[in-house]
């Protein structure tokens, strides 16, 4: 690869971690909006609305879109930093959050404290809830899909990239809800309801994004003449 396409593989790099890392931060800033999502009309699991959801859910299947596309064309190596990246941009912005909470707001400020500590000022636990379950989801998914990619010897895009998202999906959803439950922010009760209709909700958004990875993935190997199964070694 010559000078001019690597420097053009390491910004679009470069712009696939600034998506993922946005995706990130942001579902973490509104996730205390809920919305209720009836396609098929008022359904209830275990005592839980069927896709009544937090609006934290629509950006985060694009930070699996975008490790699964990284890890397709850059490789594990990449996927990974960029996890690892986003975890401490997460913390990052919510220290941010913190220390602006604490700032007293003048008399003339278009928010006020209490509107403030109400929308900004998140629940620790709900916070730490959450990086854990992303931790373990994101390191799983580009394990599982690296696992398939080897595998199958770089064919058969669609099978890893359902294969880890669904799994990685499954334990987001399922040690978040364990946790707020475990540090008594839900109710047990809602345990089973949470679990699988935010489970649910995650796939039917996550085979969205099949498509979109074949499409990604066919426009960068053609740019960069790729192989199927060949990654870009941003450090050669």
């Amino acid at each position: 690869m010559n000078t001019k396409d690597k420097k053009l593989a390491y910004t679009i790099y470069l712009y696939l971690g600034a998506l993922f890392i946005t995706s990130l931060v942001v579902s973490n800033l509104i996730f205390q909006k809920f919305f209720y999502w009836k396609p098929f009309g008022d359904f209830q699991i275990f005592g839980a609305s069927l896709f009544e959801v937090s609006v934290g859910i629509l950006p985060y299947p694009i930070t699996f879109l975008i490790t699964d596309l990284i890890s397709e064309i850059y490789g594990k190596k990449r996927a990974n930093q960029i996890v690892t990246a986003g975890i401490f941009a997460s913390f990052f912005s919510m220290s941010i959050i913190l220390v602006a909470n604490l700032a007293p707001a003048i008399p003339k400020s278009p928010v006020d404290n209490a509107t403030f500590s109400q929308v900004f000022a998140l629940s620790p636990i709900a916070v730490l809830a959450s990086m854990i379950a992303y931790l373990l989801a994101q390191y799983v998914d580009i394990a599982i899909y690296h696992f398939w990619k080897r595998l199958t010897q770089g064919r058969h895009l669609w099978l890893r990239n359902n294969f880890s998202t669904f799994l990685s999906q499954f334990i987001d959803t399922f040690t978040v809800v364990l946790l707020l439950c475990l540090f008594k922010v839900l109710p047990w009760s809602l345990f089973y309801g949470l679990v699988i209709s935010g489970f649910i909700f995650k796939i039917l958004i996550a085979f969205l994004d099949t498509p979109l990875l074949y499409f990604f993935v066919y426009i960068l190997r053609r740019r960069f003449n790729l192989a199927i199964g060949q990654e870009i070694d941003l450090e050669a």
